[in-house]
């Protein structure tokens, strides 16, 4: 053998031999780790929760199947074995309805990416529930190379356990899509108007996998809702017409429950401390036995028409602090600055302010019941603007452009509403953070409440602590996620607190967790499938009542707000004769809305009922003398009717509520000049412009007045400006240009335009205008022609 091969000889020895080493090493190296996310450690499931879903991260690159053993007890041998492929997660239903131009489809995070599942089938689950209720489960993941086992390359465990107490009581909870729009200052208003419809409420029995739909397609907001400790009765803020956030629905529960006119308050028809009528009733809660309701309302002093409060609307403004953000994650910020709490008796249907929580000095907000209906839990603060002069608005949640407003928590006696002196709870109380959203639980032992930086509810770093009722150490809550914990509800037994939370997707999530006698907590468990997985669950509300006590939620008292919405589509989409019969049955239910009476005018006159017209928007300003569009709206009808006196005084009217209204010096310079009185309309016109410098019609009605008082100098920069924003291609404008040339003697100038007009009437086959544009066209270049035969000949004198 030459001395080449010998060496090629030894080095295939050498590979072999390292190749061998290696797989000797590789097959005993200890198995790599498997991270169990979710569920974690200590994690404690109801008796009557279906099978989770394992999910956890494998170390190894290798592993090709895992095998999960449970056994109950350390040291015990495992009695149960199941085999997966470790399927990874999916995302889950998306509802088309909710992806928009403002928000994204959800996705998986790097982690989540990575992980790998394991579903136990429903025999396998009930025996892991059965072996774990008096010790933990311990489940064992193990990986393996190759199908037939005979290597272990990762492994990793989680022990969980099973309560005996049931959850026992379904939840009630909104279901929302996360679709921002744009809001301004003091409108708590996350979702279009024109997509409210597609707000649900569902109720959740966590034995079952899945959700039942109750109530969707309302056309009016309803907000947080809150039920009697006995499960009789639902209480609901509603969202009224013209930002009124002063409805309150309660009634009771049933199977097929209803909700009619008759169960509606309005607190409009109450006035506040301070004289003013009262429009926002914030974070209403029935009382245990569904005897009272307690509110936080804000008197700003001062009534507003509802045309003043719908251009601003001071009650919001003054005391609620509210940013909009375009971020569908966190779409929204607000909190109250101003309030204090008031009361409603259901048998004397009277609303009364709560004496000892009724300083206007502070703001007094998140009231809660215990449990006897004897005592009220509530957050406090001292009171201030919600928008400070010279602040700016703050572009996201814990910006510090904020409004800061940190909360203490107080306990006050109810006394049949007499109330009494508040008294702060130590632990939830100055304490340099806010402290909000109180509940107690059932046995009267704790308060659960948010801790954050500012504010209150839904902030990205709200944590979940629990706190004895008659104060003491505050503890943080184990089953507290890494992002949003807030809207928490303890289930009628007391052993569970369901709550909300972001930690899983920006879309989010409920969860639930166990409480012992003690306050201890455990890691919280996932209900799955709550909704869509581009939809959020919040305002989880637990209510007493079996699984099938609660069917469907009818709420025929909302039908008027859906006539309102279909109609004004209709209008928008120009189909007023459509709009009629549907204004006609919105003001058969509700007569005194000068908004609708407004509307109703609009669409009567659009369809050549002018007389009709007339009567509805003479009825929107008796009911809202200050409501300009109605004033101008009805100027506008009765200039066609032929009343211009009449409209006059409607058009000055209007002009005197809204001076900068361009429509009604439009249509009052208009009305003047055709009357004769050019003088007077000029300064109108001039307005128009001014206010609207864009607008075509004022700008034209404005030269045609400078015209009419021989002044076509003056008018000129405004038609050559209309020219400009029609694009040279409105035959109309271009012909008006050619005219204020020819009455300024500029002949030469004004037979451009005039030609280019004749051009696209022309091409447009409007004869009869092409027939005068000619004529005109003709005599301005005959015009030309003279004058430049005049300068000739006296250039040759």
């Amino acid at each position: 053998m030459s001395k080449t091969a010998k060496h090629a000889a030894f080095a295939a020895v050498a590979v072999v031999a390292v190749g061998v080493g290696i797989t000797w090493y590789r097959a005993h190296l200890p198995p790599q780790p498997i991270t169990v996310d979710y569920p974690l450690e200590g994690a404690v499931f109801p008796p009557e929760f279906p099978p989770p879903r394992l999910e956890w991260r494998d170390a190894s690159p290798d592993t090709r199947v895992w095998t999960i053993d449970v056994r109950f007890g350390e040291g015990a041998t495992p009695s149960l074995h199941a085999t997966s492929r470790g399927e990874p997660i999916e995302i889950g239903e998306i509802d088309e309805r909710a992806v928009g131009p403002t928000n994204e489809l959800p996705k998986l995070s790097p982690e989540q990416a990575a992980a790998r599942t394991w579903r136990p089938d429903p025999e396998t689950w009930d025996a892991i529930k059965e072996g774990s209720t008096a010790e933990a489960a311990v489940l064992t993941i193990t990986g393996y190379a190759d199908e037939g086992r005979g290597r272990a390359v990762s492994r990793g465990r989680v022990s969980i356990r099973t309560s005996t107490d049931p959850v026992g009581a379904p939840i009630f909870y909104r279901d929302v899509p996360l679709m921002p729009s744009e809001g301004e200052k003091g409108v708590i208003k996350p979702l279009d108007k024109k997509l409210t419809p597609l707000i649900a409420w569902r109720l959740r029995n966590v034995a079952e996998t899945k959700s039942r739909l109750v109530l969707t397609g309302m056309h009016s907001c309803a907000n947080c809702h809150s039920v009697s400790r006995d499960g009789k009765t639902m209480g609901m803020d509603l969202d009224g017409p013209n930002n009124n956030k002063g409805l309150y629905a309660m009634f009771p529960i049933e199977p097929q429950t209803v909700i009619g006119s008759e169960n509606v308050i309005e607190w409009s028809t109450f006035r506040g401390k301070l004289g003013g009528k009262l429009r926002v009733g914030f974070m209403s809660q029935v009382s245990p036995q569904g005897r009272y309701v307690v509110t936080s309302i804000n008197d700003p002093g001062q009534d507003q028409t509802d045309y003043e409060r719908r251009q601003a609307p001071l009650d919001l403004r003054q005391a609620y602090y509210v940013a909009n953000f375009q971020d569908y994650r966190f779409l929204q910020v607000f909190y109250p600055t101003r309030g204090i709490l008031a009361w409603y008796g259901k048998a004397t249907g009277k609303l009364q302010p709560l004496p000892g929580a009724d300083d206007l000095r502070y703001v007094h907000t998140n009231a809660v019941w215990s449990p006897d209906g004897d005592t009220l839990v509530f957050a406090r603060a001292e009171a201030k603007d919600a928008y400070p002069e010279g602040s700016k608005l703050a572009e996201h949640p814990n910006d510090p452009n904020e409004t800061p407003m940190r909360y203490d928590l107080y306990r006050i006696p109810f006394n049949d509403g007499r109330g009494g002196e508040a008294v702060p709870i130590e632990g939830a109380s100055f304490n340099g953070v806010s402290n909000s959203f109180p509940k107690v639980s059932p046995d009267g032992r704790w308060i659960v409440f948010v801790q954050a930086k500012n504010g209150q509810l839904m902030r990205p770093d709200g944590k979940l602590y629990i706190v004895p009722f008659e104060g003491g150490e505050a503890r943080l809550m184990r089953c507290n996620t890494p992002l949003m914990n807030s809207w928490h509800t303890f289930s009628p037994n007391g052993r569970w607190l369901a709550f909300s939370s972001k930690s899983r997707s920006p879309y989010t999530q409920m969860f639930l967790t166990h409480i012992d006698e003690q306050g201890n907590d455990t890691p919280a468990i996932l209900v799955e499938n709550s909704t869509a997985a581009n939809r959020a669950v919040n305002i989880p509300e637990f209510v007493n009542i079996p699984p099938d006590g609660l069917l469907h939620i009818d709420a025929p008292v909302t039908e008027y707000y859906r006539l309102i919405d279909v109609a004004s589509e209709a209008m928008n989409e120009g189909e007023h004769e459509k709009a009629i019969p549907l204004l006609k049955q919105a003001l058969a239910e509700s007569p005194g809305d000068a908004v609708v009476h407004n509307s109703y005018g609009s669409a009567l006159a659009a369809t050549g009922h002018l007389e009709e017209a007339v009567v509805q928007y003479r009825r929107a300003t008796a009911l809202s003398p200050e409501y300009p569009d109605a004033h101008n709206n009805l100027a506008a009808a009765l200039v066609q009717s032929g009343r211009p006196d009449e409209a006059i005084g409607e058009f000055r009217q209007a002009l005197a509520l809204k001076p900068d209204f361009v429509e009604a010096h439009a249509g009052l310079g208009g009305l003047l000049a055709q009357t004769g009185r050019v003088p007077e309309a000029i300064p109108h016109l001039e307005k128009a412009v001014e206010f609207a410098p864009e607008s075509l019609g004022a700008l034209t009605n404005l030269c045609l007045a400078l015209s009419i008082a021989g002044r076509p100098q003056e008018a000129l920069p405004h038609a050559q400006k209309a020219v400009a924003l029609s694009n040279g291609q409105n035959p109309l404008i271009l012909d008006l240009l050619g005219r204020l040339y020819g009455q300024a003697g500029r002949f030469t100038e004004a037979a451009e335009p005039t030609r280019r007009a004749l051009e696209i009437a022309r091409q447009a086959g409007d004869e009869a205008l092409a027939r005068d544009l000619r004529e005109r066209l003709s005599s301005y270049e005959a015009a030309a022609r003279g004058g430049a035969a005049g300068s000739a000949e006296t250039s040759s004198r």
